[in-house]
């Protein structure tokens, strides 16, 4: 059974650092996504692809993402914000990815905040989440310094 969310966390390694990321095909998603789409036809592909959420309701990602008012007239700044928090009863998915796959959500965000379109993008963290805030610093870092983070 293929665990594509999971396919990179390996406890025994830990997180992969960029060059490990990229060799697994790391930001090519969002390479695709920026260079050979539009933002609403990235919307559209999500919302097909049936992704849902990993919060309580399961929402439809894609569904979530054209209520975001596109276009010139919309308004600015527009804002992505990855809730990272786990505050639904009984999960523990999002301490597990920033631990052990944080270049996967950066590219997930990258991915996201080019469909709507967002100008600022900002991770919300549990308090208590020290070692995963510090695993997240390095791979943004290192996103970053590759060029993948910005405009």
């Amino acid at each position: 059974m293929e665990r594509p969310l999971t396919k990179n966390i390996d406890p025994d390694r830990g997180p992969l650092d960029l060059k490990g990321y990229v060799a697994a095909g790391g930001y090519e998603g969002a390479r695709k996504a920026l260079t050979s789409h539009q933002p609403g036809d990235v919307t559209e592909l999500v919302k097909n692809s049936g992704l849902k959420g990993r919060g309580g309701a399961g929402f439809s990602t894609g569904m979530k993402w054209s209520f975001v008012p596109m276009g010139s007239d919309a308004p600015h700044p527009k804002y992505l914000v990855c809730n990272a928090d786990e505050m639904e009863p009984g999960t523990f998915k999002d301490r597990l990815l920033l631990e052990g796959d944080p270049h996967s959500l950066i590219e997930g965000m990258i991915v996201s905040a080019y469909a709507i379109q967002a100008d600022v993008a900002y991770i919300f963290l549990r308090w208590g989440y020290t070692h995963a805030a510090d695993l997240l610093r390095k791979a943004l870092s290192e996103a970053e310094e590759a060029g993948y983070l910005g405009k």
